[in-house]
């Protein structure tokens, strides 16, 4: 942050209200027509500060989260799929918000940073993207999952419709964890686009340590993460939703002051947006970031499969949206180079 932003973030922390007037909670917005059956809510923010869009966008549910939070540990789980590409990694501003957020509440004390990058040290990840430097302000430990506590759950593959185990993290999976989502706004070249759901879904798998993709990989080294893959585009969608009961988000925070467009989740370009999105409500907030990414919901196959087993809603008239309105910040991101080959889910076998 710049030194003027810094210093007006961090009074309107300690006063703890950024949000009052920033945010207008009774301001609603539907893109097509309002309506009054409201089923979730979802905060959008806009702005030149990381930090303060996500701070602002989670103040209108603080009472909420705080009594959801009660003594539990609180787990934010950035996305690092790669470990050098900054474009593609949760940007440590982001979470400097998320805990200034948690401060307010009063549960700073009980904050965790968790991840499993996908191809290389988890550490490194953190040390490269910046994240060492939250230590030194604030009392969070950072915590590599393929070093914690596993289960062992089960998912398909459809090359065969078979049950195939899968190694995931037991801290995502433990009723005392409250999961934060704190997700980067991407497109995808498997199933269109990453928002707080995946996030969670594709870090809840482990690896080896000493695992990469690199030729430093350890002999021997084993990683998990292309099991829950399903062996194509139809499985991925549909374990990403069979997953979903388990390993959700209890709360969404998503990034997308520069998302990343093309062929994500790590080889797109970026899309300078300045939005973030923030609910209780994951598939809510997914929703949003569908539509503020001007993608075609119908397209997105687990969402759409979410959407039709009851875990949330496809119409976007039925979310409330408080803070800015959703028309004024839909930018189109362009799709994967094979977005045609990643819509067969939607035919028939």
């Amino acid at each position: 942050m710049n030194s003027y932003n810094r210093r007006n973030f961090i009074k309107a922390s300690v006063a703890g209200g950024i949000g009052a007037t920033l945010i207008r909670p009774f301001d609603t917005f539907a893109s097509i027509g309002a309506v009054q059956n409201y089923s979730s809510e979802v905060a959008l923010t806009t702005g030149d500060n990381r930090a303060d869009m996500a701070f602002r966008a989670l103040k209108p549910f603080s009472k909420q989260i705080a009594q959801a939070i009660g003594k539990k540990r609180v787990v934010l789980k950035p996305n690092n799929v790669s470990i050098d590409i900054p474009l593609c990694a949760t940007h440590v501003d982001t979470l400097e918000g998320v805990l200034e957020f948690m401060k307010s509440i009063g549960k700073l004390n009980q904050c965790i940073i968790a991840e499993s990058a996908a191809g290389g040290s988890t550490m490194d990840g953190f040390s490269n993207y910046g994240y060492m430097k939250l230590l030194n302000k604030y009392p969070v430990k950072l915590v590599d999952l393929d070093s914690e506590k596993i289960e062992i759950i089960h998912v398909i593959d459809e090359r065969d419709f078979k049950p195939h185990a899968v190694r995931v993290s037991g801290m995502l999976l433990d009723p005392d964890s409250y999961i934060v989502s704190v997700a980067r706004m991407k497109t995808h070249d498997r199933v269109l686009a990453t928002l707080s759901l995946k996030n969670i879904v594709l870090g809840a798998p482990v690896k080896d340590i000493g695992f990469s993709w690199s030729p430093s990989k350890k002999p021997g080294t084993v990683n998990d993460k292309p099991i829950v893959h399903g062996g194509g585009f139809r499985g991925l969608n549909y374990n990403l939703y069979a997953l979903a009961r388990q390993l959700h988000p209890h709360l969404a925070v998503i990034d997308g002051f520069e998302g990343m467009e093309g062929n994500g989740p790590n080889r797109g370009t970026p899309v300078d947006h300045r939005v973030c999105v923030a609910s209780t409500d994951w598939f809510a907030a997914d929703r949003v970031g569908i539509e503020l990414m001007g993608i075609d919901f119908a397209k997105v196959g687990y969402l759409n499969y979410c959407a039709q087993a009851g875990f949330g809603t496809a119409d976007i008239n039925k979310i409330k949206i408080t803070g800015e309105p959703l028309s004024n910040h839909i930018k189109p991101y362009r799709l994967s180079d094979n977005i045609e080959k990643q819509l067969v889910w939607m035919n028939a076998v």
